[in-house]
């Protein structure tokens, strides 16, 4: 997929003159007659093709699970998306995520949408109820700023996966409500739910799941399919954690400072890292990938319990990207 995706949008951008990515009214013919591309608040040219087309990565609609005891091909140091509303613990291992994108589910009664763009790093889940209807969501097969664009299929509205924020269609301005989620290691998870369930793919024959398609990004120099700034002072790859929590503004910590001293408080919110979680887009099998480590977040309030922060462990130019005012602390 990841040379698939460099072949075709490397002729997109030869023919970026012409406009033909981004274009509405070419879009319309890919299947987006329902997308009221009258209303947007992003500029038409931030948009551009990721190689597949709508749907070309497909969701998974009707997700299947296995117990915790049953996951044998997972390793210990797997990565996977863990989740748990009121009592419901599932884990959405990246070596299935990496291939579907988006799952849309209901965990503890709750519907949620369990997202991951592999050329960001980036893991997030979303409540997927909006203004008293359940939205599910696809992919369009566009990026912005290299970050999946979805859409939700009651009104093909086009929303921003890094920010959960609906930029085109019926429902631009609207945004989902982030879910606390942690991107951690298999065993981790393991240790924390031994009861819980772990996604399985509808068809294990689908894909080659547990081969990562997109082998060497982590190292990659500057990021794929990136027109934007890069951020100064720190390289465009390295990783770093963004947590959205009450604040109006983010907090940006490098992935190094949390490595180098394994504990870190920065305001009301206190990061801890520990070795054992493999990166997914590094090796060719996923397991085998170099360590990153697993990042927990919580926000501690006065006479309060510490609570689960919505966070995300993503790439410095994706913080960039979506918020250039915000330092990204590396101390």
């Amino acid at each position: 997929m990841f040379w698939f995706r460099l072949i075709f949008c490397s002729l997109m951008l030869s023919l970026a003159a012409t406009a033909v990515s981004a274009n509405p009214a070419e879009w319309r013919f890919e299947g987006w007659d329902k997308t009221d591309f009258t209303r947007g608040r992003i500029a038409w040219s931030e948009i551009m093709s990721g190689g597949p087309p709508k749907d070309g990565i497909p969701s998974i609609d009707q997700p299947v699970f296995r117990s915790v005891a049953e996951a044998a091909d997972l390793a210990p140091n797997d990565p996977v998306v863990g989740l748990e509303i009121s009592g419901d613990a599932r884990a959405y291992p990246l070596r299935v995520l990496i291939w579907h994108e988006i799952v849309n589910d209901r965990v503890g009664g709750l519907p949620v949408t369990v997202t991951y763009c592999p050329l960001c790093n980036s893991a997030v889940v979303f409540d997927r109820r909006l203004s008293g209807r359940i939205l599910d969501f696809g992919t369009t097969g566009k990026l912005r700023n290299s970050d999946l664009v979805m859409y939700d299929r009651q009104t093909q509205s086009w929303w921003q996966q890094f920010t959960g924020e609906a930029i085109v269609g019926e429902l631009t301005g609207s945004s989902l409500t982030l879910v606390p989620a942690r991107l951690e290691s298999f065993a981790d998870f393991k240790s924390r739910h031994p009861d819980g369930k772990v996604l399985v793919p509808n068809n294990p024959n689908f894909r080659n799941y547990g081969r990562n398609p997109y082998v060497g990004y982590d190292s990659s120099a500057v990021p794929f399919l990136y027109r934007g700034d890069l951020p100064q002072g720190i390289e465009p790859m390295a990783r770093v954690v963004v947590v959205r929590n009450d604040r109006a503004k983010p907090v940006i910590v490098t992935l190094d400072a949390l490595r180098k001293r394994g504990q870190l408080t920065i305001g009301n919110v206190e990061f801890t890292w520990k070795a054992g979680q493999s990166s997914a887009v590094d090796s060719e099998n996923i397991a085998e990938g170099r360590d990153v480590g697993t990042v927990e977040v919580f926000g501690h309030v006065p006479a309060e319990s510490p609570k689960a922060l919505p966070y995300d462990v993503t790439f410095a130019f994706v913080a960039n990207a979506f918020h250039p005012d915000i330092k990204i602390m590396a101390e």
